[in-house]
């Protein structure tokens, strides 16, 4: 095994909370309507409920990206080629990710995650499934620039997203993420030619297959969603009532995307971290998007963030997409 104990970079204050953490929740209950950004379901439990999602059946996107990844990996070799360091912005599936570096023979692995214990535990397993592929996780929060092992400087460097949690994202923070991805490969350092990214969008579909796939009928997709609120109740000092809020799933085909809800079933007053909140019955705390994508607005989304898109492959059902690109060259106006 070549894994490293992992690198930290998730700052943290008095109490062991992550700042960042408690900002974004505190600031979300604050507005009107309530919206706690998604990216904060993935504590140690909540990253092993959304590893049970992707078995469920009415859950399409990982049976899907599988697919893709299994049948084109003579593909990405031939476009990608070997010898690159793989830095996965979250960590690595226990299905998904050795099929990529199966089939592209990197020579270094970069897991980074916000999670540190589910990042640490990913990171041992697929080093012990590669014991020649040096392992370099790094706790930290990847929507910002981050600062890669030494280990991996002198290697061009592969993004790999898979997932569509770029979906997750309204199109300003999505372009965000793909600016500091760019920024985190070396891109904006004299290897912007030399940096790829393979992401996972999912694609626009019939309203019934969408609305099943985010609330399935064994309810592990709810379970997912309400435990946000054990999470803020242990690390925040919470008081907010689990059995009065429940899960929602809802299409939103203005904005081409599902929205995650936890909704008040009654009235509620509550606190967290010593600060008092209140919801009427009807009210909800939005937790998730998923955006969903049709080619045009995926190769928009990638070129608005610093990213040329190359090849695009789709599942035989056409329900999920992978887009590999290369950072768009920056040329300095005339």
């Amino acid at each position: 095994m070549t894994t490293e104990k992992g690198i930290a970079l998730v700052e943290r204050d008095k109490d062991g909370v992550d700042k960042a953490f408690r900002q974004d929740v505190l600031a979300g209950l604050r507005q009107q309507p309530k919206a706690i950004p998604a990216r904060w379901f993935y504590d140690e439990e909540g990253s092993r409920l959304f590893e049970k999602i992707t078995q469920v059946e009415e859950y399409y996107p990982t049976r899907a990206e599988t697919e893709i990844l299994t049948a084109r990996g003579a593909e990405f070799a031939k476009l990608i080629g070997p010898g690159r360091a793989v830095v996965e912005f979250g960590s690595g599936s226990s299905v998904k990710t050795p099929l990529l570096l199966e089939a592209i023979a990197p020579a270094a692995y970069v897991p980074l995650d916000i999670s540190g214990d589910f990042l640490r535990e990913s990171a041992a397993g697929l080093a012990q499934k590669f014991p020649g592929l040096p392992v370099h996780p790094v706790e930290a929060d990847f929507m910002r620039r981050v600062t890669l092992p030494e280990a991996v400087e002198p290697l061009a460097r592969l993004g790999f997203f898979p997932g569509s949690t770029i979906g997750n994202m309204v199109p300003r923070t999505a372009v965000d993420l793909l600016r500091s991805m760019r920024a985190t490969l070396g891109a904006d350092e004299g290897v912007g030619d030399s940096a790829m990214l393979l992401i996972g969008m999912d694609l626009v579909k019939d309203r019934k297959v969408l609305e099943a796939a985010y609330d399935d009928a064994d309810g592990v997709t709810g379970a997912f969603n309400k435990n946000l609120v054990t999470r803020i109740n242990r690390e925040l000092d919470g008081t907010i009532p689990a059995d009065a809020l429940t899960h929602d799933a809802v299409w939103n085909d203005r904005l081409a995307r599902i929205e995650m809800h936890l909704t008040a079933t009654r009235d509620i007053d509550f606190t967290v971290s010593g600060e008092s909140f209140a919801m009427k019955q009807g009210d909800s705390i939005h937790t998730e998007n998923s955006h969903k994508f049709t080619r045009r607005s995926a190769n928009m989304l990638l070129l608005a963030g610093g990213w040329t898109p190359v090849k695009r492959w789709t599942d035989s059902a056409k329900r999920f997409s992978l887009i590999l690109a290369r950072a768009t060259e920056q040329r300095e106006a005339p």
